[in-house]
């Protein structure tokens, strides 16, 4: 009883930590006003084998509303005809180029190696690094950037809105968001007299481009998978300020399109976590199954069973609402799909066995595939 009544509680801090992370989180407002000069910004693209997606990243680009801006895209190795397709696009808009991708190099991880050689190349005082399976609002350059000048950012990251067709989709992606509100205090991060990282999320991140080389650009997190994370670290390290943003409203992400590709990047993210700490993500994940997976497990047994006290369900009964009022609160704001609100169980057990499946490749040295490169010990990356 002592038990069921600690976790409720505990429900109830986890639910208030997401509500003022929510309302910490800053939107960039469509009607902000150009810069005056408009300073240029560089759109940094790596793309490997991304021909499903690199044509509609790239027309979402062409129709900014931002008047002084170039996109460069890093064909990486790629098989299929991604570089192809950007040449094609490029010959008809001059904003946009191409660069042909090196070889990776031993001890880098082909994410910040990519990202490190658009770099180099871009001429922006501002450099906008995206995925190529993203899509943009028009006022998406305009207001991001007004925003991180309000914010005084050396570095402004932030939550798009994942796209989800399929049904594994909607109801395993939303998890991700959910995750993040529940366990990271971004209020306090936000708000704290001191600097402290905030989170980086890969998909987009914008940096001054002094703040940029001043940390050794991507050369400061060449070996790490989660190079993103990293990043926000290294900036905060050297003096600078992180902010992550809602970018729901203008921003938008469809990163896999199948089961397998889903579980391979989930996999990917509690492998790099497992690299830093085994016992640290088998602790989160054992928490994680307490708060998040066994009160649906107590109150089907609870009213299954004759011998359960009233009080002991009904205090179940409050955990599980609170667990589904929590995840309608994220998915909502985020503008996620409401199946995974209510299939909550499936969908966490999906991330809670990448976690495990992660943590056992780590544990047993075997590395972890990512875009056809296996990154472990041997490679020096994780």
């Amino acid at each position: 009883m002592l038990y069921q009544i600690i976790v409720a509680v505990l429900l109830v801090i986890i639910a208030i930590n997401i509500i003022l992370n929510l309302r910490a989180l800053r939107r960039p407002d469509r009607n902000s006003k150009t810069p005056e000069p408009a300073p240029l910004v560089s759109v940094l693209i790596p793309a490997r084998n991304e021909e499903e997606n690199i044509e509609t990243c790239l027309k979402s680009l062409q129709k900014q509303d931002y008047p002084n801006f170039e996109i460069l895209v890093l064909d990486d190795n790629s098989k299929d005809r991604t570089a192809e397709l950007v040449e094609r696009m490029a010959a008809k808009d001059d904003r946009i180029k191409l660069i042909k991708g090196e070889p990776l190099p031993d001890g880098w991880a082909g994410k910040p190696f990519a990202c490190y050689q658009l770099a180099e190349k871009a001429k922006g005082s501002w450099l906008l690094f995206v995925d190529a399976d993203t899509t943009h609002a028009p006022h998406m350059l305009r207001s991001t950037l007004v925003l991180a000048l309000e914010l005084n950012a050396s570095m402004l990251s932030g939550f798009p809105r994942q796209m989800a067709e399929s049904l594994p989709e909607k109801i395993a992606m939303p998890v991700l968001y959910f995750v993040i509100m529940s366990c990271f205090p971004l209020w306090w991060l936000h708000r704290s007299i001191g600097r402290r990282p905030s989170l980086t999320v890969g998909q987009f991140i914008l940096f001054r481009r002094e703040e940029y080389w001043r940390i050794g650009g991507h050369t400061a997190v060449k070996d790490k998978i989660l190079e993103d994370v990293w990043l926000g670290v290294e900036t905060v390290r050297h003096g600078g300020r992180h902010v992550a943003i809602d970018l729901s409203t203008v921003f938008y992400c469809r990163m896999y399109r199948e089961v397998g590709a889903m579980w391979e990047g989930f996999v990917k993210w509690m492998y790099s976590v497992a690299a830093i700490s085994p016992v640290a993500l088998l602790g989160l994940m054992a928490a994680a199954f307490v708060f998040y997976l066994a009160p649906f497990y107590w109150l089907w047994n609870g009213y299954l069973s004759s011998a359960a006290p009233a009080d002991w369900r009904f205090i179940v009964t409050f955990q599980v609402g609170m667990i589904i009022f929590m995840r309608w609160v994220v998915d909502h704001h985020f503008r996620q799909s409401l199946l995974s609100t209510f299939l909550h169980p499936i969908g966490f057990s999906f991330l809670f066995a990448s976690g495990l499946y992660g943590s056992w490749r780590e544990v047993v040295g075997l590395g972890v595939r990512w875009k056809e490169r296996l990154y472990g010990e041997t490679s020096g990356v994780k």
